[in-house]
């Protein structure tokens, strides 16, 4: 995928609402160039939605990896000094960082902010079209939006399924209202509703499309119950490592019955408020200092977009973390006080700790070759509640786990999940602009969260 390039800037004469209009159609001329934008309606959608009223605002981080406190710089759109970034960032495909530490958001200045980390922001813009062309809007269909932030996703719903039809539910109350503010501005006819996303909206119920902005351990039983027959829901499945995301797509048949598949993927939501992460950072310098003791393996580095393996591994061999910003391969068991460090060769690992991390993936790399690679399970997700098994497949050896129940989803010691761990340690991978003051890019970033 090709990096963004930067909207057009203003010539002699031309006016904001010329120089808006250049940098939507050069959006969405990129999301078609890299063949991420495929939906006639949608891209409709995004030729007309405003994203500068949605995001009047943005944050910049011009602090590296690692500081603390962090430093921002806060970009204001109605500003002239600010504009021309504040439009080249809003029409990017990154994250447009909008809230620090659940903040006020009427009366934001501009310039130089010390401290706080980022509480809501705007999805990577191709994970928001590749969520909307999956779950298929159209014209009449009651969507739902579980954690909408700023509201992106659901204009852009809005204006497929027309006016009264999407509602989103948004845990912050703060966020809630600008959203709702900024959306009643476009006159989409969308509601914003200040409540639990994870009890979704059972006033308005059922809903032909559901789509989460936040990552759960598993579907919440409420989900299921206001999922109308032949509808869809899609969701990230959140594990306590931020290394491996799933995307689960529920469908209920016409007749009522539930299918469900679950893939890996390079990128997902943040997970549900209060999730707690497993994080590799406090024991980079450790690594460094002491990667192991060195043994061969039969197990070269497996591919980063192997995802049907990653996402096995994300529940057969719990509790793992991958160092993206490492320079080979890292994987680290936090709690254990273990990591695996892949050698440049591709046969040899250097092993620390009593969890033998590499072999654990080893094991299970054996099993999913086993059963033939496979790059989607399935999963039952009982339509009435109950556990939510995955798998491989029907024979004896198929790779198979159960979802923690989302009121039970673990909370290990450490620290919340941000947007600043995210860039640094879960998708590296992630094309960014150009420019050092927007580190990191955060292209996992959701809505809500």
């Amino acid at each position: 995928m090709r990096l963004p390039t930067h909207p057009a800037h203003s010539g002699p004469g031309e006016s904001l609402d010329d120089r808006i209009g250049a940098a939507r159609q050069e959006m969405v001329d990129r999301l078609e160039g890299d063949g991420v934008l495929t939906d006639p309606r949608l891209r409709e959608a995004l030729l007309r939605v405003r994203l500068e009223v949605l995001l009047p605002h943005a944050y910049v981080r011009t602090s590296g990896p690692g500081i603390e406190p962090i430093e921002w710089r806060l970009l204001n759109g109605s500003h002239a000094d600010d504009r021309e970034e504040w439009l080249d960032l809003v029409h990017s495909w990154e994250s447009v960082l909008l809230q620090r530490d659940g903040e006020p958001l009427e009366a934001l200045g501009r310039g130089p902010v010390t401290g706080g980390h980022m509480t809501s922001m705007s999805t990577y813009l191709p994970a928001t079209v590749e969520a909307l062309q999956t779950l298929r809007p159209a014209r009449r269909q009651n969507y739902l939006d579980l954690g909408p932030g700023p509201g992106v996703s659901l204009a852009l719903a809005a204006l497929v399924t027309g006016p009264g039809h999407a509602t989103g539910i948004e845990r912050d109350g703060v966020m809630a209202a600008f959203a709702q503010q900024n959306l009643d501005r476009l006159d989409l006819g969308a509601t914003v509703v200040h409540g639990d996303a994870l009890e979704g909206h059972a006033t308005a119920a059922p809903f032909d499309l559901m789509h989460s902005g936040i990552g759960v351990p598993s579907v919440p039983p409420a989900w299921m119950e206001q999922l109308a027959p032949g509808g869809r829901l899609l969701t990230t499945l959140t594990t306590r490592t931020p290394s491996w995301p799933g995307q689960l797509l529920v469908t209920r048949t016409p007749a009522g019955s539930v299918e469900a598949v679950l893939r890996g993927g390079p990128r997902g939501y943040r997970p549900l408020h209060g999730y707690r992460w497993l994080t590799a950072v406090p024991l980079r310098p450790r690594i460094a200092a002491d990667p192991g003791r060195p043994r061969s393996t039969r197990l070269a580095p497996p591919p980063d977009d192997a995802y049907g393996f990653w996402i096995a591994a994300a529940y057969l061999a719990p509790g793992l973390v991958r160092d993206f910003q490492a320079r080979t391969m890292t994987i680290v068991a936090p709690e254990d006080d273990s990591w695996a460090v892949a050698g440049l060769d591709g046969t040899s690992v250097r092993t620390y700790g009593p969890r033998d991390v590499w072999a654990e993936l080893e094991e299970v790399h054996a099993r999913w070759v086993g059963v033939g690679r496979p790059s989607t399970y399935r999963a039952e997700i009982p339509a009435t509640g109950g556990p939510q098994h995955v798998a491989s497949g029907t024979g004896t050896g198929a790779l198979t786990w159960v979802l923690p129940d989302v009121q039970s989803a673990p909370q290990p010691a450490g620290p919340l999940c941000t947007p600043e761990m995210k860039g640094a340690e879960r998708d590296s991978r992630a094309p960014t602009r150009p420019r050092t003051d927007h580190w990191p890019s955060n292209s996992t970033s959701g809505e809500t969260p």
